[in-house]
């Protein structure tokens, strides 16, 4: 059986990671989150302080970027892999609304993208990778077999945010959370580097409502379809 490559790319909280997770699974492929990537490097510069009091220093951060490694282990409870900081697992810190809140600037700096951009093109060398993101099907993997970009109305992907968090124990406003949807949408659609678009060939996916087995099934079919040739 041939082996592609499958990039999915979207707004934030759609359930691109979800629904990506569950393909790979199913197909046996590996799964690379990239938007954890970008989410590590903001940790990074919140713990350095690049990052404190609403102040960004972008400066400092590219200065540092050559500290930063980031890198996924699987992890044998769930059976999915885990993002590594510098070889600490930041998978839970990393998901928080505090960092949710700065990854859209982090992820418009160039060298950022540049140094993540290549980590994940040697990602994918061998095919047989699920990838989600912003960029997955305009820059990192233009030629994927399969592209899928994902949608949903700004209130629907706030109230799944939502209730991500309030299920963690973490103290959030719906509010709070719809505002930094609808503030990642803008930063994300207007950056200047690999801004969010959906790629010429991506198969558009509304999932405003639409449950999430029934977006899997839906991917699987258009992959198996890739696959085995049959368009």
């Amino acid at each position: 059986m041939k082996k592609i490559t499958i990039a999915i790319d979207g707004f934030s909280s759609t359930g691109k990671s979800t629904v990506a997770k569950m393909l790979a699974k199913e197909l046996d492929y590996i799964y690379v989150d990239t938007g954890a990537m970008y989410r590590a490097v903001t940790l990074f510069a919140m713990r350095k302080l690049f990052i404190k009091d609403g102040h960004f220093d972008k400066e400092g951060l590219i200065r540092n970027l050559f500290l930063v490694s980031v890198n996924f282990k699987l992890n044998p409870v769930t059976g999915i892999a885990d993002v590594y900081l510098n070889n600490e697992n930041v998978e839970k810190e990393i998901r928080t609304l505090e960092v949710s809140n700065f990854v859209s600037p982090i992820a418009a700096i160039s060298e950022v993208r540049q140094l993540l951009v290549q980590k994940q093109h040697e990602m994918g060398k061998e095919k047989g990778i699920v990838m989600d993101g912003r960029d997955i099907g305009t820059v990192v993997f233009p030629d994927a077999e399969l592209k899928v970009f994902m949608t949903a109305s700004a209130d629907e992907r706030a109230r799944r945010r939502y209730d991500e968090l309030i299920a963690k124990g973490d103290d959030v406003s719906f509010e709070a959370v719809l505002e930094n949807v609808q503030k990642r949408d803008r930063l994300d659609t207007s950056r200047e580097d690999s801004p969010l678009v959906q790629a010429d060939d991506a198969i558009l996916l509304d999932n405003t409502y639409t449950n999430i087995e029934d977006q899997f099934h839906i991917l699987l079919q258009l992959a198996k379809d890739r696959i085995y040739g049959r368009c």
